[in-house]
């Protein structure tokens, strides 16, 4: 049996990508040790992967972590692989024993799923579209019917909780009603607006002493109940984020809404993604036309 360590201590988003690797890796080798390292904050999230067979929080506290370098120097790796591209995974991987450690550094000319190949290849491994359905050995529950759409309404909407340098989205209140009826009436299905655990303003404005018909509006949601509402839908429309790599797994038609960025174009992390549509972030009204266009 081989034992593979993969680091991924950032966000939910990232650790997503990193679930194609480890499709792979089960694909390929049925008997491989799979140990993740992975943040505090993503831990409910993960240890619901049953591909995953062991998991290690990387915490920031010192003593914690010189706990999980004894600990993890109880086995001899395979490999390592420090897909979250981290200096602190880096340093905890130079203290753990190993016979051969991956480590690749992504750029603006490599997409995200060309450095996955190439991880692929260093373990001997090909890649396949099936590693692709990564969700696909999770429970997720899901009893809803699927003639609805998710329209996901949450901080990057509003500029003054979002990236002060992106275009301004925000709509008013005339604006945004407008939309989600006109989003009824082209697509004919029932429109579910979602946030995260904080809710917009716009949306308490609107909801919360009003109803609309064939509209449901689900306020302080997980990111598991999240999962769940977008993984049966037939359409999701939100700005980027992990639940955008969530429809790409399920193979859902989304819309997404991205910023021009030289720097770190969005085509880096989603040249793999299925039924995949974009927008540009632009002025409310411009941006509903662009919207309708695709639908």
């Amino acid at each position: 049996m081989k034992n593979y360590l993969i680091f991924r201590t950032d966000r939910i988003g990232d650790f997503l990508l990193t679930c194609i690797l480890i499709n792979n890796i089960k694909r390929n080798d049925k008997n491989s040790f799979i140990t993740l390292v992975c943040s505090e904050y993503n831990y409910e999230y993960i240890k619901t992967f049953k591909n995953i067979d062991e998991l290690i929080i990387y915490k920031k506290n010192f003593f914690k972590y010189i706990s999980n370098i004894f600990n993890l120097r109880k086995k001899v790796f395979s490999y390592t692989i420090i897909h979250d591209e981290k200096d602190r995974s880096k340093i905890l991987n130079f203290f753990l024993r190993k016979k051969k450690s991956i480590s690749l550094k992504s750029t603006i000319f490599e997409t995200k799923i060309t450095i996955i190949k190439k991880i692929i290849l260093n373990l001997g491994f090909s890649f396949s579209d099936e590693d692709l359905n990564f969700l696909e050995n999770r429970d997720l529950y899901i009893n809803m019917k699927n003639d609805y759409l998710v329209l996901h309404y949450d901080e990057k909407w509003t500029k003054s909780t979002y990236i002060q340098q992106y275009q301004n989205i925000e709509p008013n209140i005339i604006e945004l009603t407008k939309f989600i009826k006109k989003l009824n009436k082209i697509t004919n299905y029932k429109i579910i607006i979602s946030t995260g655990i904080y809710t917009p303003n716009i949306l308490k404005k609107i909801f919360f002493n009003n109803k609309i018909p064939n509209v449901e509006f689900y306020s302080n949601q997980s990111f598991f109940q999240l999962e769940k509402l977008v993984t049966s839908a037939k359409l999701l429309i939100s700005c980027h984020g992990a639940l955008s790599h969530v429809a790409a797994a399920k193979n859902i038609k989304q819309i997404d809404i991205i910023d021009v960025n030289i720097k770190s174009p969005y085509s880096n992390w989603t040249s793999h993604f299925r039924n995949y549509n974009y927008v540009f972030r632009k002025d409310f009204q411009q941006l509903a036309d662009n919207i309708y266009n695709l639908l």
